[in-house]
Order: C-alpha cells, then structure tokens, then sequence
C-alpha cells in the first residue's frame, strides 16, 4: 500500500551523480509499494521541444544534430549508472526509439505529446534499474496507462482504479510524470513542469499519506535564496499562497500541483535532493500556518490584454505553451502575463482577440497577507523611487501587488527590498482562553494593547478558546470584529484539536493566556509547554496544583527557556508577584505574609458594622456580582485558601494545600446541602458572624477575614487562612471595602512592612494586570 509519493525534478537527476544521490534518498526514504514520480533528466524537455520546433520549420540538419545531442546525454547516463544486461537492455531500447523518432519525422507523422514523453520515459526506465541493481526491486511504470483524460479533462474514477490495478505489487513504483494519454490512446501533457501535478494526483488516486517533492532548493524561501542571502526559508506555507505563488511563475512549486490535494489529510512537503538533512517545507492546509511575505521576481515577459477571455482558456494556453500564464483583471480589463518567447505564440491562439499592452517587461510580485498589501504597496513604490527604478505598470490585488518594470531586478535592489518589506520584526501568537467577564474586556482591550506592542513585536491573536467552541486563524483574528468572526466561523473542538493547531503555528514565540476558572484547563499546561507556548495565567488551579506535578511543570517550563506569569491569579491586577520576585533578587529574605485576598471577603468584613444582619450583606454582593454564584464558594475560604498557596511557592517553599490551615467565614455544617436551604438556616449565619464580631470588638479589635504565612528563624512555616481579630490601628483593620491588601515582612521591612493595597477583584483591572503580564512577556522575549 503507498504511504508516500516521492517526486524528482529534472535538476535532481541532471548528471550520473545525481541519479546515484537520488537512488539513495530512495533507499532511504522508501518502502516497497511507494512510488516515484520522475521528470525528465535535466533539460532534456529543453532539448525535446528545440527538436519539435526543428521538425516543424523543416530544419533538418537542426533535426539531426539535436537528436544526436539526445542520444548521446542518455548513453551517457546509462554507461555511467548501468553495468551488464541493463546497460545493454536500455541502449537497445533507446537506439530503437531514436530509429523512430526518426522515421516519424521522415514521414512527417511525428507528434508533439508523444515526443515530448520521451524525457520523463527515459529517467524512469534508467532510475529502476540502478535502483533493481542496487537491490531494491524496482519497476517503471509509464503514467499514460494510469491517468485518462477525455476532452482536457481527468477521468478520475478511471484513473483510481487504473492505479488501485496496476500499482499494487510490493515493489517501488519509479511513475512517468507529466505525460497521461486520452481515450483514443493518444500521448497527452499535463504541461510543462507538470510533474509536480502527476505526483499529487497519484497521492490522491491511492490514498497515500504524504507527497514529497524533492528540488534543488531546500524548500519555500521569501526569495530567491541565490540572490538574497537572507532569504527566509519557511517551514510551513499554505497551500493558497503556494498555490498563488505557482500562478505567479515560482518555480519551486507549479500552476495546479495543489489540486488534487483540495479536501484531503494528504501532507506535502517540498524537500532538498541536495541536502537531505534540511527540514522541509510543509504545504498545509488554511488555517495551519499564518499568511507569510513573499518577494517572486519577473524576467522578460509580455503583457497583453484580451478580449472576452473564456473559462478554461488561460489552462489551454498554458498547455500550449507548455508554460504557466499569470493572469488577473484590472479597471475591467483582462491581461495575461506571458514569457516573451511565446507570445507570439499566445497572440495567434488569441486570433485577434489580444493585443500587446507592455513588452520586455521585467519586475516582480509582493505577496502577502490581504490586510498588509495596501502598507507594502507604498513601501516597494517608495523604495523603487529610491532606487531609480521606473514602474511601467502597476496592479494591486487583494493578497499581492504587481511591479513590471523596464530593468531587471538585481540582487542589490532584491535585497533591499526584501530587508524593508519582508524581515519584520519578531512574531507572537497569542491564544485567549476564556471568554468570560474578564476575558472579554480582556480582548476588548486588546485593540489598543496590541497596536502600541506592535511597536516592539509582532503580536497576533491566532485564537479565541471557550469551553465547547473556539475561533481559530493562523494568520490572525481581527479583534476589532472578533463578535462577527465568532458568530460565522467558531468551531466545535477537543482537546486533541486544539493542540494540534497551536503545534502547527509557525510563529518565532506563542504564549497561551488562560483566563478560564477551568481545573480541567490548567491540566493542559504540560501540552502547551511541549509545544513551546508561554503561559499566562489568570486561572489558579496549576499555581496550587500537587506540588510534584507543579514541580514538573517548573522543570518542563525551564528545560525549553519558556515563561509562566500568573500576577493575576493572587490580587487581580495588584503587582504582588512581582513586589515579592524583587525582594528576593535583591537579597532579601520574607518572613511573612499576611492580608485580605479576597475582594469578596474583603467587603463583606470591612461593610459589617452590626446595623445589617451579616446574611443580607451577603445577598447584596451576590446581586452586585462580587461573589460566585454560590456565594458559600466564597464564604468556604478555598479561593484565598489556593492565593496564599501560590505565594508561599512564589517564596520558594514547597507546600501542598493541606498544608495550609483553613478556618471557613461560616458555621462548618452549612457547606453542606442547596442554596435553598443555606438560606432557610441564614440565621445561624448571622449569629456565627455576629458572635464573631463582638468578640473582635470587646478585644478593641476589628474582624477580618485572613491569610496568614510565616517562618520563623528556624525556616518552619506556619500557614493559615480564616478569621483573625486585627489590632484597630492597622492597615488591615482600616482596609476600604472590596480592597486587597498584602502586609510584607522581610529581613529589610522587619519593623515597618511593605504593604500593597488595592482594588482586588474587577473585570477591568484584573484585564489589566493581564496586559501587564502579557507587556512583562515582550519584554523578556526582545
């Protein structure tokens, strides 16, 4: 069964040396039942069409002295590579052949399709014997009894059961590319370079896994690596911009390889014949890779414009041609972009229907995505003008901006262009989970942040997460209209989907920001961490994890130079994270940690003055929204339970929850049972609390509810959250309500602590401390 479809070009197989380094890519790369798909040896398709054009303008002497350079290219080949019966079994073959080339044109019979075919025939009759003498059972098969076309058009059906028939042996399959045959048995092309298409079809005719298309480049760069030796090679593109790139004339891939792979899990990479160990390039689906920068140059081209272009006939030009043709529409005009050689060519197809707009045009293509075209535009038009040269014709589409121009493009002016327009500056992707109260001002917000970091990173949101549904774009989401985008195309996903989409981002740095109150969430930070995310976390449920898999989790962030930042899990938007990072880089030492950790608490103790029962306090911030749905979440003390938790390891001691002592703001036995009946019992509440009180005011004390960690000087901790009578002069004790507030003692703040106060619960600000932490980020990654 094939897994994988290899492709050579005619660069990888234009000497004896590089047929013998293709055989062993072979060997190494292949099983028995994979195929190979071959393109004729070096220029040998060159050699092929100057004999056809000899042969129709009646050259005869022409005729001949090409026809010996042919045969003495494949003689040479075949003595260098071959030894014994091989040898003498494809130079039988071949002086055959060559009698009948011959012969047909003697008679004038010779046919263009049919002559043509030779090429790819040759290389892969000589690639499966060196291959079978070399010991891997190999056998050529010629395409043409595989792919059928009837009036231009593939007869798919009878093409898979064609390949599904004759490609089932366990051996290598070395397949004829670019040539098929009709339904009257007559050798058709699939183009010129239309290798590249036979290889993908095959793919898609036998359901194999992935194609590999091997050049003499070591993948997809942003430019013609030969001229620019900054050129970016990328390890993902997608397939409309490959696709798009091929219409443009880029040889790396060609005009409708990626057709047959429309609407299938078939992978393809484009892969270096000359460096084996280069990663390749991926042509993934849309979606997987963001939209890259392109600079394609053009050299020696027509423009001619058309009347009344028909559907279809840009292909059969092409065809005709055996060249790819560019073309686009422009103030309701139609124009082809067309090789000068065969333009003349092009102009009699047309039969008056064409005429030459611009001639000997040179230039090149800026491709992009659709929202940096229009900036691009004004940079290459401005950087031309600086560089003196003279624009003839311009046209801007929606991912590309055309320049034809009078001089070539030389590798100076390439350069400079590709430094402007294509090395930007460094990219983050940016994946928000958690569309909630503050996860919405948080992308709300996001609108400013991310044009003022712009100035100092590229930063994308690629991702939009909720519990059941996510939006999810590699290039990135418009935030400003993120509500529509959502609306029209957020998809249904799993864990596995999503992070095999975030694995897929080619970004130089991704961060996940989770602002989800999800435990089953912050259980996927080991799985982000693999793929190379950051992690900024609102969500408290990793910070008070086990502490061995919180421990692994640190190991697992430090093996990769990955950050975690989590200022917000613990004083919403309050920089207490980082209050006690410094003391520690400074040298000092903290010895306790006492405060009000939660907004909710925080407000309940501090409003209470006895003249409203304590229950009815409760009911209020629950109908202002400071408290969870049940508020007795609250009251249990578990929230602030978990915030001292992440303190006491943010200080580097080794706790587990259970380690820290927990007193509820509540008679125990009313943590059981529905809201309902909390409330039927809500006087026992507000005599607990009552009673509380009472015994805080005859010390001249005042009532809070705390959190407490403290070492003495033999480094034992004691840690403890619940209700504590504070001395009235203290800042605990006059805290405004809603406030948090982190009291500090060190070696340095013995006697005066360090305290932080501040609004500790809030959308807006805890979306702020965020952006903080997401600022802090960018930071570290320059």
């Amino acid at each position: 069964m094939t897994k994988v479809v290899h492709k050579f070009g005619g660069s990888s197989l234009s000497s004896a040396a590089r047929y013998q380094a293709v055989a062993q890519i072979v060997l190494g790369q292949c099983l028995a039942g994979d195929c190979v798909v071959v393109s004729a040896a070096g220029k040998t398709t060159n050699t092929l069409v100057k004999l056809w054009q000899s042969y129709k303008q009646d050259d005869n002497q022409g005729f001949s002295d090409i026809l010996l350079q042919l045969e003495n290219h494949q003689n040479e080949l075949i003595e260098a590579l071959l030894v014994g019966h091989n040898r003498r079994d494809l130079i039988a073959q071949l002086d055959t052949e060559l009698q009948a080339i011959t012969e047909q044109a003697k008679q004038g019979v010779l046919h263009e399709a049919t002559l043509l075919a030779h090429g790819e025939l040759w290389s892969a009759r000589v690639l499966a014997h060196l291959l079978s003498q070399q010991g891997f059972t190999a056998q050529h098969v010629d395409a043409r009894r595989l792919f059928t076309l009837h009036n231009g058009q593939l007869l798919h059906q009878q093409n898979k059961q064609a390949c599904k028939e004759l490609l089932q042996a366990n051996v290598l399959f070395v397949v004829t590319g670019f040539i098929a045959s009709d339904v009257d048995h007559k050798t058709v092309t699939l183009g010129r370079n239309g290798s590249d298409y036979s290889a993908t079809l095959l793919a898609s005719y036998l359901d194999a896994d992935k194609v590999s298309i091997w050049t003499d480049t070591q993948g997809v760069f942003s430019t013609d690596p030969r001229k620019v030796a900054s050129a970016i090679k990328y390890p993902k593109v997608c397939r409309s911009q490959a696709h798009l790139l091929a219409r443009l004339g880029n040889p790396v891939l060609h005009a409708k390889t990626l057709s047959p792979l429309k609407n299938t899990k078939i992978k393809l990479q484009v892969r270096s014949s000359f460096d084996v160990e280069a990663a390749p390039t991926e042509i993934v689906k849309e979606g997987y890779s963001k939209a890259k920068r392109f600079i394609t140059t053009f050299e020696d081209l027509d423009l001619i414009r058309v009347d009344a272009l028909q559907q279809g006939e840009v292909g059969e030009l092409s065809q005709l041609i055996q060249h790819s043709i560019h073309h686009f529409n422009a103030q309701g005009e139609c124009y082809l972009l067309v090789p000068a050689d065969y333009t003349h060519a092009v102009l009699q197809a047309l039969s008056g229907r064409a005429n030459i707009v611009e001639s000997a045009l040179q230039g090149f293509a800026v491709v992009a995505s659709p929202s940096d075209i229009a900036q691009l535009q004004l940079q290459a038009t401005q950087l031309l003008s600086e560089q003196n040269v003279v624009v003839r014709f311009l046209h801007c589409d929606k991912e590309y901006v055309l320049f034809l121009t009078d001089q070539a493009i030389d590798s100076d002016v390439l350069a400079i262009l590709h430094d402007k327009l294509v090395n930007k500056g460094r990219e983050l992707a940016v994946i928000i989970a958690g569309l909630g109260n503050v996860g919405e001002v948080f992308v709300e917000q996001c609108q400013r942040q991310i044009e003022q970091l712009k100035q100092q990173f590229d930063v994308k949101v690629v991702a939009l997460v909720r519990s059941k549904q996510m939006l999810f774009s590699a290039s990135g989401i418009a935030i400003n209209t993120w509500q529509q985008q959502w609306q029209n195309e957020a998809v249904a996903y799993g864990n596995a989907e999503l992070i095999e989409r975030i694995g897929e981002l080619d970004y130089e740095h991704k961060v996940v920001i989770d602002i989800t109150a999800s435990e089953a969430f912050s259980q996927l930070y080991p799985q982000f961490i693999k793929q190379d995310c950051h992690l900024i976390s609102a969500n408290k449920y990793a910070g008070t994890a086990d502490n061995a898999w919180y421990q692994k989790l640190r190991e697992q962030l430090s093996e990769r130079n990955l950050y975690w930042r989590y200022n917000t899990s613990v004083g919403a938007g309050l920089p207490i994270n980082f209050a006690l990072a410094d003391l520690q880089h400074s040298g000092d030492k903290i010895t306790q940690i006492e405060g009000v950790f939660s907004g909710t608490l925080s407000w309940l103790c501090s409003s209470f003055d006895g003249s409203t029962a304590f229950s009815e306090l409760v009911l209020q911030a629950q109908a202002m929204g400071y408290t969870e749905p049940d508020p007795r979440e609250d009251l249990s003390g578990r929230d602030m339970q978990r915030k001292l938790l992440i303190l006491a390891r943010d200080i580097g001691l080794t706790l587990d929850i259970e380690d820290i002592a927990l007193e509820p703001l509540m008679p125990a036995d009313m943590a059981h049972g529905s809201w309902d009946e909390f409330l039927a019992r809500r006087e026992q509440l507000d005599i607990f609390y009552a009673d509380q009180y009472q015994q805080a005011k005859a010390q001249n004390k005042v009532l809070r509810y705390t959190g407490s960690l403290c070492l003495d000087e033999h480094a034992k901790v004691t840690a403890k959250v619940g209700i504590a009578f504070v001395d009235a002069h203290s800042a605990i004790a006059h805290l405004t309500p809603g406030d948090n507030i982190f009291v500090i003692k060190s070696v340095w703040y013995e006697h005066n602590p360090l305290v932080l106060q501040g609004p500790g619960a809030g959308k807006e600000v805890t979306a702020a401390g965020i952006h903080s932490d997401l600022y802090w980020l960018i930071q570290r990654l320059k």
